[in-house]
């Protein structure tokens, strides 16, 4: 294994739930990826983090209130253009980041799109507005963090057999090939992606992060598409494996 300092990641999201969705992925991606990484030497290669070191994440409305306490600001506009959702929340995140004494190699920006068709083009169009002194990755949702879990959904038995095949019946189509159509905003509907998904692994974290550790990365790929997860997964393959390999398989 090539001798390697342990890139400094900051993550920005709403809770720790997406925390460990986003670095779950990205360890499996860069497991994947990178020849010489495996997941008995992954944590002594990266550290994710928030503002600070021992912080575990930077909650995207703990970052408003330290953006005003520090004269960040982003413009409504950028290039001309009026933003496009979040974008200068966005912009402001990376801002706060690059201002630190010892600004972090990468920052991941992951969030629900919920009603926001055009919040990842926000994302990006922060990305876009000026050159930084890190990587930035992005991961939207469409429309919820978990129809990326749903999407790894593989039954273990029996019961899960007739639980998923239960779902399936309710809702007309396969929530795991479909769940981009788990729009429900009211909590409990049949279309709702936390209802779904609480029915077929009973609320279990450790259920619901081997949805995103067991299936292999192709899989979560096509059954993600419409989800954003396969936008996410190729954002980590094209802006953070080549950091720890450049010439990594892809």
């Amino acid at each position: 294994m090539p001798e390697q300092a342990a890139y400094s990641i900051a993550i920005v999201c709403e809770a720790d739930a997406d925390r460990r969705t986003a670095c779950v992925l990205s360890d499996r991606a860069l497991c994947e990826n990178v020849d010489w990484i495996d997941s008995e030497t992954i944590d002594f290669l990266r550290n994710y983090h928030g503002i600070c070191r021992q912080d575990s994440y930077l909650k995207w409305t703990s970052m408003k209130g330290m953006a005003r306490e520090r004269h960040v600001v982003a413009h409504g506009f950028s290039g001309g253009r009026p933003r496009e959702p979040d974008a200068a929340m966005a912009e402001q995140a990376l801002k706060l980041l690059a201002t630190l004494g010892s600004p972090p190699d990468v920052v991941i920006l992951t969030r629900d799109a919920d009603k926001l068709s055009r919040r990842r083009e926000g994302f990006e169009q922060a990305r876009d507005s000026q050159p930084w002194p890190f990587a930035v990755v992005i991961g939207v949702a469409n429309t919820k963090r978990k129809c990326w879990i749903l999407a790894g959904y593989e039954s273990r038995d029996d019961a899960e057999r007739a639980l998923l095949e239960r779902e399936h019946k309710d809702l007309g189509f396969d929530p795991r090939l479909g769940a981009e159509r788990l729009t429900a905003s009211e909590e409990g509907a049949k279309r709702d992606a936390k209802r779904v998904l609480h029915a077929l692994t009973g609320g279990d974290p450790e259920r619901e992060e081997a949805c995103m550790k067991d299936p292999p990365l192709t899989t979560l790929k096509q059954r993600g598409a419409a989800t954003g997860l396969m936008d996410y997964l190729t954002e980590i393959e094209e802006r953070l494996v080549p950091l720890f390999d450049p010439v990594a398989k892809r």
